[in-house]
Parts: C-alpha cells; structure tokens; sequence
C-alpha cells in the first residue's frame, strides 16, 4: 500500500473521470391527462450519453475524503407518447456542465484494493436548453438549471502508478425541470419532469 500511504501523506489529489451514462425522465402527468382522448399513455426511456471530469479530492481523515467533480455531459433522454393511431418519441438531447460536491467514505486497505461509499449534491446547467424556444409546437421545453441528489458505490485499485477506480452512481433530480406550456401538445399533459441518472465511471488518479 506504499502509493496509497503516499497519497495520504497529501492534503488534495487530482485525476480525471471516464463515464458512460443512461438517463431519463421521473413523469408525473398533469391533471388534464385522464380528460383529454389524444394521448392514450406516456412513458420515459433511457437513452445514452457520456461524462468527461476533473477530479480533485481534498483528504479530510483518515477515511474521509470531499470529492469535487466539475464534468462535462452528454445525456439523452426519450420520451414515448402513445397516441391512437401512432406511437411518438420525443428526444431530449442535453449537454451539461456539472458541479457535484460529494462526501466519500473509504473502507481499509486489503491487497491493495479498497471500497467506497460517495454521497451528496449536484447542481447541474443544460447549455442546450430549449426553455426559450419560440417554435416549439412539437416540443418538450425543460429548464436549464437542475439539481439533485447522488450516491454510488466504487472500489479503488492501487496500481504502481496510479489509482484507478470503476464506480456506478446514481443522480435523483429534486426539481421539476419542465417549462410548463399549455399550447404544446406534448407538454399539456404533463406536470413534472425530474432527471434520473445511472453513471458508470472510471477514475484514474495520482
């Protein structure tokens, strides 16, 4: 455990963070929805993406770590809209700037290997937004601004060199991010959007 000995002996260290990510949509229809006869049902689908991030972890004990994140992610997410004579999907591309400020907790050391427990909160803006959109009859607005809650389990190898750790995470959004708009069709029937997220990552650190 020599390399990890030495990274204790250091107050911050850095690396970078390789995900791949399947996002979508936590629905809840609008009231109107049982009313209208358009749309029979409306169901999310996951949809594909990746992260890119700077990692740099600030040592507070002997097992603690404040883990700081800043990454840049492309996400997709899907929306079905079953309607009486069609099935429609709606994609919604995104690529965000991403500010998780997350608690890590570490296990002790066994053959060079350990495990972690990661947890906190993330603020999130959307630089494709679409909120502001003029024409938008046939589209789902969503806001720039989100944030939510992740947490996530990993393990850290000890390698010569480097440290590198595979980890799966999970991102809960807190806030309804649908611009609501009565006119759009595909908007009318719902009431809330929050984002859901499954992010496989490896870290490689110094």
């Amino acid at each position: 455990m020599e390399h990890d000995e030495q990274n204790m002996n250091r107050m911050f260290h850095f690396g970078v963070a390789l995900g791949y990510n399947l996002s979508n949509y936590k629905i809840t229809l609008d009231s109107n929805f049982i009313s209208q006869k358009t749309i029979l049902n409306v169901q999310p689908v996951k949809g594909p993406g990746f992260n890119l991030g700077i990692v740099s972890d600030l040592h507070l004990a002997k097992y603690w770590e404040l883990r700081f994140i800043p990454a840049l992610s492309f996400a997709e997410k899907d929306i079905q809209y079953t309607r009486k004579d069609s099935v429609v999907m709606k994609k919604i591309e995104s690529v965000y700037l991403e500010f998780p400020l997350l608690l890590k907790y570490k296990s002790k050391p066994y053959n060079n290997m350990r495990m972690y427990v990661i947890g906190g909160l993330k603020y999130s803006i959307d630089m494709q937004s679409n909120a502001l959109a003029r024409k938008a009859e046939n589209l789902i607005k969503v806001k720039q601004n989100d944030y939510s809650i992740d947490y996530g389990i990993g393990m850290e190898l000890h390698l010569p060199l480097v440290v590198m750790a595979p980890e799966i995470k999970w991102s809960y959004g807190i806030v309804n991010i649908l611009q609501n708009d009565d006119k759009l069709i595909y908007s009318s029937v719902l009431n809330r959007l929050r984002s859901r997220c499954i992010l496989f990552t490896i870290h490689l650190e110094g």
